[in-house]
């Protein structure tokens, strides 16, 4: 099918990236407002988290089969439903009075909003040309990559200036609007894959998949909290989510049309693409949530302040991410990625020499130089990833895709706060062993502090909360220094990735 006329694609463009980018905020928006939503409804702090996770779980079941949904449904009518389903479910998420109701209406807005994602990105790829994909894969990627870094700093607003049911409630409005565009303007294309009459319904596939993304999900948010594998549901989560991840895959390749198409992996680009999506948002969605950590828990920023060192790279990212996508219709787009992976690995070894003592402008100059190296990784590798994938396999290619990426941030999330907990024990640890009456260094320093508090034990605690302080300050160093391993990593391996030639012929065995 020919590319959309110049006014049609925008209007397109606008349809789909609307309800996209609520949906995005949504995943983080309600963070800052746990506090208030504790509160308000009366409930624990460990369940009122269930807010977040509840959301995240039937997000992460519903991203693999939006393409078979697609394709049972129709594009445009499951484009439809999701849209009234997220937005009905705002609505209720707002009027909640329990904790329950408000998870149970945060299962049905996740629900409704996990398809979202990859069938904007699909409808995106269709509707530019093939060298214009990039250009596509940049506005795509303003949502993706600005979302999370958005979400927290309009929830904080919303809840400080107004109520918490109001981060809800916003998306009813947008989600109207967003819901008629889509009706107006979105049609499937005629080469769109659809169900045959009489095929069966694929129910052991979505049984697994639901209950192994299920439970992955809870653990990679629960896990830390939970002490790991000390947690007995931990443990049966973890071999839940094994043993039913492992099952799909045998299962589906033997399907003849299985919930989640894994034969496109055969297409090097789209494999190679996905492990550098997969590693690179553990890499960045790690490095989103250690910043702020660093800066509230060890410099006493407030959530205002942290906001504000995020604030201008999200301006970077906006400002470059067009620059970005047109770039690739001139450039080799595997340069640019090597570019983008080798600036946000060096990012990350700027804010590894980050003291106790930095200004806020040291701060944002580090989430700048990343805001650079982001725009220049998402963008060339959504387009190097999708260069040899056929229009009639985008929608199942493009549920793969965002699935990889969304598990790559839960995993990197997780990652950063385990390693964090356990290097800053490590630290202490060997801090502490110099705490000692035959330690000079430290028989000094108690002195010193003891002639000006006229009280031996609270020097000695002031001491011991230093030593706890620094602990924590070489623990984020390690951190650091990790994460811009893996961009370092991925910028030398994705080079295995094929120049694209706007391929779009699948290897024998794919269909």
């Amino acid at each position: 099918m020919a590319s959309a006329p110049a006014t049609g694609k925008w209007l397109i463009t606008l349809s789909v990236m609307i309800p996209t980018l609520l949906e995005i905020l949504d995943t983080s928006i309600a963070n800052v407002a746990l506090g208030h939503i504790q509160g308000s409804l009366s409930a624990g702090q460990d369940e009122v988290t269930w807010v977040l996770t509840s959301y995240l779980v039937s997000n992460a079941v519903v991203i693999p089969m939006s393409g078979w949904l697609a394709r049972i449904m129709g594009r445009k009518n499951y484009l439809m439903a999701s849209v009234t389903v997220f937005t009905l479910a705002s609505m209720l998420c707002g009027l909640a009075q329990s904790l329950e109701t408000l998870v149970l209406f945060r299962i049905i807005q996740g629900l409704g909003g996990g398809g979202l994602q990859p069938m904007s990105q699909a409808i995106l790829l269709e509707t530019f040309p093939p060298r214009q994909r990039g250009l596509a894969m940049a506005i795509f990627a303003m949502g993706a990559v600005l979302g999370p870094i958005l979400g927290p700093l309009l929830g904080g607003y919303i809840t400080d200036n107004y109520s918490w049911i109001w981060i809800f409630y916003i998306n009813v409005p947008l989600g109207i609007v967003a819901l008629m565009m889509c009706w107006t303007f979105i049609f499937d294309p005629p080469y769109q894959e659809r169900r045959v009459a009489g095929e069966k319904v694929d129910y052991m596939g979505l049984a697994l998949l639901s209950v192994g993304l299920g439970c992955l999900q809870v653990v990679l948010d629960k896990g830390q909290g939970e002490d790991w594998f000390a947690s007995e549901q931990i443990v049966i989560l973890s071999v839940l989510a094994a043993v039913c991840l492992t099952a799909l895959v045998w299962w589906e390749l033997r399907q003849e049309n299985p919930i989640i198409n894994l034969r496109i992996f055969r297409v090097r680009n789209f494999a190679a693409g996905n492990v550098v999506m997969f590693f690179g948002f553990f890499a960045f969605f790690g490095s989103i949530v250690l910043l702020p950590m660093y800066l509230q828990n060890l410099m006493g920023y407030t959530s205002y302040l942290a906001g504000l060192v995020l604030g201008p790279s999200g301006a970077i990212m906006l400002l470059l991410l067009p620059f970005v996508g047109k770039l690739t219709e001139k450039i080799d787009a595997r340069l640019l990625l090597c570019f983008g992976l080798t600036v946000s690995g060096l990012s990350l070894v700027y804010m590894s020499r980050f003291t106790l003592q930095i200004d806020i402008g040291t701060a944002i100059m580090g989430r700048n130089i990343q805001a650079i190296g982001i725009a220049f990784f998402f963008v060339p590798l959504s387009y190097l990833t999708m260069a040899y994938i056929p229009r009639e396999r985008m929608n199942n290619a493009s549920a793969l895709f965002n699935l990889l990426r969304n598990l790559g941030g839960s995993f990197g999330t997780a990652f950063v706060t385990t390693v964090l907990a356990r290097r800053a024990q490590v630290h202490q640890h060997h801090l502490v062993e110099h705490l000692t009456p035959y330690d000079t260094p430290f028989i000094q320093a108690r002195e010193a502090l003891t002639a000006g508090l006229g009280d031996p034990m609270a020097a000695a605690g002031m001491i011991y909360r230093y030593a706890q302080q620094q602990a924590a300050y070489m623990a984020y160093v390690d951190v650091f220094h990790l994460q811009a391993l893996f961009f370092f990593g991925l910028a030398i391996f994705m080079w295995i990735i094929r120049r694209p030639d706007h391929g779009t012929h699948l290897p024998e065995g794919m269909h």
